[in-house]
């Protein structure tokens, strides 16, 4: 998706160009882009009178918020204590080879992102995986290429 001012512009009036408002405003840009392109900060700080530096700040201390593209899909693996002790880290790392992406990066083809997270809360379903909104509990190492290929198969 290309960038639009116009976007961002309609975001900036809807919260009144408050400042205090800028993470819901981070958050709706980043919504629509499914990351948060430069341009939108450099007019974030044009139009609400924040210095660049200070929305980057913002920006990367929210883990939440990434400043590169993100895939189509997003991958978390979780490493909280029950995953880690059911082998979340092997997971991970199956989910790395399959991917051929480390953790924290996006696939070349901008299809997968895939990301470690302390906790997912749901350590019942340990080791767990979270593909966008869907759970995927009990993963096991087997399991992992049929996970990716429901995803591949439903673009």
């Amino acid at each position: 998706m290309s960038y639009n001012p116009a976007f961002v512009e309609n975001v900036i009036n809807s919260f009144g160009s408050e400042k205090s408002r800028i993470i819901q405003m981070l958050q709706d840009i980043q919504s629509e882009y499914r990351y948060i392109p430069r341009e939108a900060v450099a007019q974030l700080s044009e139009t609400l009178d924040i210095p660049e530096p200070q929305i980057y700040h913002i920006a990367t201390f929210y883990k939440a918020f990434s400043l590169e593209p993100r895939g189509r899909h997003e991958i978390k693996v979780c490493l909280g204590t029950a995953c880690h002790i059911k082998g979340g880290k092997r997971i991970a790392e199956g989910f790395e080879r399959s991917l051929n992406v480390k953790a924290g990066k996006t696939t070349s083809d901008k299809m997968f992102t895939l990301e470690t997270v302390n906790c997912l809360g749901a350590c019942a379903l340990a080791p767990l995986v979270q593909v966008d909104e869907d759970n995927h509990g009990k993963m096991t190492m087997e399991k992992i290429e049929r996970v990716i290929n429901a995803y591949i198969n439903n673009k």
